[in-house]
């Protein structure tokens, strides 16, 4: 699957750099949706291991009660980084610009990439990477919800359905020989019931589209 030109395109062509120069102290899911990510990564992580958080931001969403060996993080601000108390070392680098990461071969066992992957201009190439820094075995784990910066979104993300969304990401797995079949988990977020007393239902719905580095 590679995109058109035309698809890669984002309202706001501006520099990416501008739009992250200040920080966002901010979550930009639920509290629902951040607990059913967090599950996740208790479900499917491994202590000992090494992770790297593709753009990050202040905080990871990681257990704390699981000890990895390192947490490497990426992203385009580096004082959201500097908060991130669960990365060990970060770097900043604009991927839509030059997506070559800065790391080995196979030194990671977990990819993860939260809220994020609908800015990606160049996914092919991302997730190349992803592959390519990945051990044999490793897994990457690309979550999202049905909330961006719409001007910052690619316009194949912009005019998709959630459903769309779910299969651009199983895509771009897809076109990377070395990755296996990649699965998907959707669900709706649970609202607690006192909030649904008051009409207040409807939280943000959890995507997570995973894959294991096979070869």
């Amino acid at each position: 699957m590679i995109l058109r030109p035309d698809q890669r395109e984002k309202i706001d062509n501006t520099d990416d750099t501008l739009f992250y120069s200040f920080p966002r102290f901010v979550t930009h899911v639920d509290e629902g949706f951040i607990q059913q990510l967090t599950d996740l990564y208790r479900e499917r992580l491994r202590a000992n291991t090494r992770v790297l958080d593709l753009m990050s931001s202040w905080v990871s969403h990681l257990p704390e009660a699981l000890t990895f060996a390192h947490v490497e993080g990426h992203g385009m601000n580096a004082d959201e980084l500097a908060r991130n108390s669960q990365l060990n070392h970060y770097f900043v680098q604009d991927l839509n610009q030059n997506p070559k990461l800065p790391l080995d071969d196979r030194t990671f066992d977990v990819v993860l990439n939260t809220v994020s992957v609908q800015y990606l201009q160049y996914p092919e190439a991302i997730f190349t990477e992803i592959h390519r820094i990945l051990k044999p075995g490793g897994i990457a784990i690309i979550s999202f919800s049905n909330r961006m910066f719409f001007q910052k979104a690619i316009q194949a993300w912009r005019e998709g359905s959630e459903a769309d969304r779910v299969e651009l990401v199983k895509g771009y797995f897809r076109m990377v020989p070395g990755f296996g079949e990649p699965e998907v988990i959707a669900r709706q977020t649970q609202v607690p019931t006192f909030l649904q007393m008051l009409g207040m239902g409807g939280g943000d719905p959890f995507y997570a589209v995973i894959a294991d580095r096979v070869t």
